[in-house]
C-alpha cells in the first residue's frame, strides 16, 4: 500500500486570506463537501500515530472561509489528528444544523444513542484512511459498510488509487454509496492509464461518487496544477451527477506552502469547463448525497 510517511512535522497556517474565483461566478447553494476543523491539545489532544501536527482551525475561521469564497453550504470531514474523537466536529455541526454535514471517523460497536446522536448532530458518512496516522484503515470495510447501510450514510475514502485494482472489487460490493477523496490521491506522474486510475475510472463509472479536489495534493508540477486538467476532466465525463467539489481547508501537510483558494476554485473552470455541469458539482450532486 502507498501509505504517506509517518515523519511528523508541523504543517504551515493555511493562506489567511481566502477568497472566490475570479474565472466564474459560484451558483446559489453551493456546497464545499471537504475541509476540516482542528482543536489543540489538551482541550482536543492529537493521536500519537499521526503523520503531521497541525495548527488550531477553529469553526469560526472555517465559517469565515465558506463565506469569502461564495459557499452556502459545507461538509466537515474528521481529521486524522484527532482520530475518532469527533467531538470538535460535532460542537460545529450542532452550531450550525442548516448550513453542515459531517463524516465521522468512529470505532465499530459503539452504542446506538451514541450513532443516533451522530445522525442527529448532522453526520452523513463515515472515513476510512488508509493513508494518514490516526484513520481507520480497511480490515473491517464489510462491517462498515453494514453500520453505515443501517444508519442509511455512505462510506468515504482517502487511499492512494495506486492501490485500488486488488480491493476494486471487494469496494464494488459494498451496500451503500462509495466517495473517494481527492481524485484518488495519486501523483499525476502515474498517468491516466495507470491501472490505479483506471480502476478508480471504472467504480466511478458504476456508481461511485468522486471528489474533484486535492490539486495540490496530487500535482507533480505545482501551482497551477494544470497537470490535474486531464484526470478531472475523465472523472467528471464518467459521472457527472456524481462528482463533488472539496476545499479541503486548512490544507494540512502542504509542505509547499497553502495554496490560494481563489487558484483551486479558478481551477475548476479548466476542470469543469461547462457552467451547467460546474453547477451540478457545487450544488445539485452533494445536496442530493448529503441531505442540504
Amino acid at each position: 500500500m502507498h501509505e504517506v510517511p509517518k515523519t511528523v512535522r508541523d504543517c504551515p497556517a493555511p493562506d489567511p486570506h481566502p477568497a472566490g474565483p475570479t474565472r466564474y461566478a459560484v451558483p446559489p447553494g453551493a456546497v464545499d463537501t471537504h475541509a476540516h476543523v482542528i482543536g489543540l491539545p489538551p482541550d482536543h489532544p492529537f493521536v500519537e500515530d499521526r503523520s503531521y501536527t497541525p495548527p488550531a482551525a477553529p469553526a469560526e475561521r472555517y465559517l469565515a472561509m465558506l463565506d469569502a469564497t461564495g459557499m452556502a453550504h459545507g461538509v466537515l470531514i474528521q481529521v486524522s489528528v484527532h482520530g475518532t474523537d469527533n467531538r470538535l466536529m460535532l460542537e460545529t455541526l450542532r452550531a450550525n444544523p442548516a448550513r453542515l454535514r459531517g463524516v465521522a471517523v468512529i470505532p465499530l460497536g459503539l452504542p446506538d444513542r451514541e450513532l443516533a446522536a451522530l445522525s442527529e448532530a448532522g453526520v452523513r458518512g463515515l472515513r476510512l484512511n488508509v493513508l494518514f496516522g490516526g484513520g481507520v484503515g480497511l480490515d473491517a470495510l464489510e462491517r462498515y459498510g453494514a453500520l453505515a447501510r443501517e444508519m442509511g450514510w455512505h462510506l468515504q475514502f482517502l487511499l492512494d488509487a495506486r492501490d485500488l485494482p486488488p480491493i476494486a472489487e471487494r469496494l464494488s460490493r459494498l451496500p451503500v454509496p462509495i466517495v473517494f477523496d481527492h481524485m484518488g490521491h495519486m501523483p499525476t506522474a502515474a498517468g491516466l492509464d495507470h491501472p490505479g486510475f483506471q480502476a478508480l475510472l471504472g467504480l466511478v463509472r458504476d456508481g461511485a461518487w468522486v471528489k474533484l479536489s486535492g490539486a495540490f495534493r496530487d500535482s507533480t508540477q505545482g501551482a497551477p496544477y494544470a497537470d490535474t486538467v486531464p484526470f478531472a476532466r475523465a472523472l467528471n465525463d464518467a459521472a457527472p451527477g456524481r462528482c463533488l467539489w472539496g476545499s479541503d481547508w486548512p490544507h494540512v501537510a502542504a509542505w509547499d506552502g497553502p495554496p490560494k483558494l481563489t487558484a483551486l476554485l479558478d481551477l475548476m473552470a479548466d476542470w469543469v469547463p461547462d457552467a451547467e455541469r460546474r453547477r451540478m458539482l457545487f450544488v445539485d450532486n452533494p445536496h442530493r448525497l448529503y441531505g442540504f
